[in-house]
């Protein structure tokens, strides 16, 4: 009995120790993009998941390739059977709204609610891209906070290339919400405003969200435990704080939140929301700010918001 016990202690223990000794292991965390869900696709081949889908490559700095899937609106399906990357890039000036798709961590587009919640986009009538950060999926490089954002950047401006005064939204999931609004403050500050924002499961900060993970709580207790993880995230240098980018955000805003998100507490979601109305109100600006709420009873969570049947019709 005392070896298990006194095993226990050791790993407990170790946990602070290892995170001090190597804190480039929390940002491998944070990000997970090792765990390439789902194993078996292969993401030059999104027809094996997904319909009316090409992929391709964007080189977004020297050395970094990052995979993009284009899925096609409703209106132009009939027409994609065998048709070429460079059509699929053509139709972007159809006139047809733009989402620019930003998931969370772990896995790849690939994964079956990211696929999901493409299917009922494209349906729904808008041009959707999915994009694997560099280190994700099939792409090249390693991430970091500074390397996602500009592959979003990346993508948005190659996007607006081809477009013809179509808008273009910025929809970040989890970890991409963070993404998509750093991204925007860039864009904001460089040119104009995004014509829209959409957060699933936002956060207030990364941070946040580590330091109130369920194994994090488990050293609450350890006197400066707290301020030590504080001083960790530091280190790695991933903040995606969507708190302080929001203050300054004059976009449209659409966030949505399931009170029984497990993995980002409800409660962000909310203080982003009233955030974002005090930006409106401060700036005096009359963009649109709104917050779809979905209840515990429902089960969305964390990643299942697709499953709300009136969803492409609240943007």
């Amino acid at each position: 009995m005392k070896r298990p016990i006194s095993f226990l202690i050791t790993v407990y223990v170790s946990v602070p120790v290892i995170l001090y000794l190597f804190p480039w292991i929390l940002g491998q965390v944070i990000f997970a993009h090792l765990l390439r869900f789902p194993f078996f696709v292969d993401l030059s081949r999104p027809e094996d998941v997904l319909n009316h889908t090409c992929n391709f490559y964007l080189n977004t700095e020297e050395g970094i390739s990052v995979g993009v899937w284009h899925t096609l609106p409703a209106s132009q399906w009939e027409k994609s059977a065998m048709r070429s990357p460079e059509w699929y890039r053509e139709t972007l000036g159809d006139g047809t709204p733009v989402i620019i798709y930003l998931h969370g961590n772990i896995g790849t587009r690939a994964i079956n609610h990211r696929v999901q919640l493409v299917k009922i986009l494209s349906a729904a009538g808008y041009h959707v891209l999915s994009l694997d950060y560099r280190g994700f999926g099939d792409s090249t490089g390693d991430p970091s906070e500074a390397g996602l954002t500009n592959d979003a950047l990346y993508l948005y401006h190659w996007v607006k290339k081809h477009i013809r005064g179509s808008l273009v939204c910025l929809w970040g999931h989890s970890l991409g919400s963070g993404v998509a609004t750093n991204a925007a403050v860039k864009i904001q500050e460089q040119e104009s405003a995004v014509d829209a924002l959409i957060l699933e499961a936002p956060y207030t900060s990364i941070g946040e969200v580590v330091v109130n993970h369920w194994f994090m709580k488990m050293y609450r207790f350890l006197p400066g435990f707290e301020s030590f993880l504080w001083n960790i995230m530091k280190m790695t240098n991933i903040v995606f704080a969507n708190d302080k980018n929001l203050k300054s955000l004059i976009s449209p805003l659409l966030i949505l939140h399931s009170e029984d998100d497990n993995v980002v507490p409800y409660h962000m979601g909310l203080e982003l929301y009233e955030i974002s109305l005090q930006t409106r109100r401060k700036l005096n600006t009359d963009a649109h700010v709104e917050m779809i709420s979905y209840s515990a009873s429902l089960g969305f969570s964390h990643s299942s918001i697709y499953l709300d049947p009136n969803l492409s019709g609240n943007f």
